[in-house]
């Protein structure tokens, strides 16, 4: 009977039930669209900041006294401490191993620089680096890494130095001052020791290496005399937005607050485990970078959920004035069942009943759509559709009960109070 009474409701009037569904079926389409991008937009957001250059410096902790500007390091090459470049492919073997997307090792030496065919020497500065070299990673494999993971913004006319080569780079100003072009010969002595580079390109970062020769890191090692070694190494990792825990000293947690901190891809937890796995090494945010992806990363999240939050508002609107102009269209029906016998609670189960239905409807509709809004919102916004997340679904569905039942409360409310003697004398 409690069925027949239900489906009698969708075909005698079928207009109101179909306009709740629509309703709900939008609402849940932008909701799903919205959640979709919010839950993939962090990591692409991560992605493409990390497009912009590494977030985190490391360097030796018993070095000298910092000289740093706008997270460079500006210390002298023979001030302080240096790091095995040997152990650097454990970078690959922390606990978030697959959130470091590249790093890059740098060895500054002051050498003296003449031009293919000028005996006139300049003193100038040379940065030896990788940019494309495999390391051997401990547990088995390789990983290919170097400033064309941490840099890859910077614009080199020519190309890059190949990295067991004699060629170089030059700084765009550099290069202008001493006119250097591609294919151009220049001659590097530092120590006593002496390399001939091709200069293969000539590169524009907008930084400190568009005044210097950037080289292979084995010839920088050799004119400083430091084989195997290298001075500071910026990494570019994938981390989520900063908030008041991932502030704390992780001494002064809990063991359950330390788990929830070291597993999650915070810039300080990351931090911390490549300290476990390079001991003797500082690890430093570059502040610029971290703040402002952190900030970025909140307000677009925050700016997803509140499109979500507003969809479901309106939808629960939708759903409550069509409600309630059921609601009052059936009074007489309300009064017959309540005059049968019906109580409260049955009147309602049959509204409920009704609107549940509508919302598994609404909710599947407005499931398929988002699904649809979402890739063309990923396309338009990063070039790439948002992964597919069927877990999403029952979510959706769930909300789309909860928008029902909330939307229906005041009609709801309204019918069980119906007093069947007036409405069955007509008044």
């Amino acid at each position: 009977m409690f069925f027949r009474i239900v489906s009698d409701s969708f075909t005698r009037k079928p207009r109101r039930k179909v306009l709740t569904a629509v309703a709900l079926a939008l609402g849940m389409a932008v909701a799903t669209a919205t959640l979709e991008v919010a839950l993939d937009v962090g990591d692409r957001l991560a992605r493409e900041f990390r497009s912009l250059g590494a977030n985190l410096l490391v360097t030796p902790a018993a070095d000298s006294l910092p000289l740093e500007i706008g997270g460079v390091d500006y210390r002298p090459v023979d001030a302080g401490a240096y790091l095995p470049a040997a152990d650097l492919g454990k970078l690959k073997t922390i606990f978030w191993r697959n959130n470091i997307v590249g790093f890059a090792p740098f060895l500054d030496v002051p050498v003296g620089a003449a031009p293919g065919g000028l005996q006139e020497v300049s003193r100038e500065e040379l940065l030896g680096t990788w940019y494309s070299h495999s390391v051997s990673i401990p547990t088995g494999g390789a990983f290919t890494t170097g400033i064309s993971a941490t840099a890859p913004f910077w614009h080199v006319e020519g190309r890059w130095f190949a990295d067991a080569s004699q060629e170089g780079v030059a700084g765009v100003d550099l290069a202008q001052r001493l006119h250097l072009r591609p294919g151009s010969k220049v001659k590097v002595d530092a120590g006593g020791r002496t390399h001939t580079l091709t200069i293969a390109g000539i590169v524009s970062s907008g930084g400190r290496e568009d005044n210097a020769i950037l080289a292979p890191l084995e010839i920088a090692q050799d004119l400083a005399g430091r084989p195997g070694e290298y001075r500071r190494l910026l990494v570019s990792a994938l981390t989520k937005p900063a908030d008041a825990f991932s502030q704390r000293d992780p001494t002064t947690m809990t063991p359950a607050e330390y788990d929830r901190w070291y597993c999650s891809p915070y810039i300080s937890s990351i931090s911390h485990q490549i300290r476990q796995q390079l001991p003797g090494v500082e690890v430093r945010a570059i502040r610029q970078v971290a703040e402002g992806e952190g900030r970025i990363l909140t307000r677009v999240s925050g700016l997803m959920w509140l499109v979500t939050i507003a969809a479901l508002f309106a939808a629960a609107l939708a759903v409550g004035a069509t409600s309630a102009t059921t609601v009052l269209e059936r009074r007489s029906e309300i009064g017959l069942m309540k005059a049968l016998g019906a109580s409260r609670r049955a009147v309602s189960a049959f509204f409920v009943a009704e609107q549940l239905f509508l919302a598994l409807v609404g909710g599947v509709l407005g499931y398929a759509l988002g699904i649809f809004l979402a890739r063309a919102l990923g396309i338009g916004i990063f070039g790439v559709a948002p992964e597919l997340r069927w877990i999403l679904l029952p979510i959706v569905l769930v909300l789309a009960d909860a928008v029902a039942l909330v939307g229906s409360l005041l009609p709801l409310g309204h019918a069980s109070r119906v007093d069947p003697a007036p409405v069955l004398r007509g008044e």
